[in-house]
């Protein structure tokens, strides 16, 4: 993992109210487009390293990315 892998698992960290605000500050924080962001985060996930730092975060955002892909089986069915 890189400084820009922690950074993004620290950014997860932090609370967002609104998708808006967190997607400005995605693209100003790390000049990445939102789209660009999630993929990095996503492949992110996959590692064993940031299970290893932030295990509490990972598990949580892997749950969420799980419930996701669940929910959009169900609607293609």
């Amino acid at each position: 993992m890189n400084d820009t892998d922690h950074a993004i698992l620290a950014f997860e960290l932090e609370h967002w109210q609104y998708q808006g605000n967190k997607e400005r500050v995605i693209q100003e924080r790390f000049g990445f487009s939102p789209n660009r962001y999630y993929q990095r985060l996503n492949r992110l996930l996959d590692e064993p390293e940031a299970l290893k730092q932030q295990p509490a975060l990972v598990k949580r955002l892997l749950d969420r990315r799980d419930q996701r892909a669940q929910r959009r089986i169900s609607r293609d069915r």
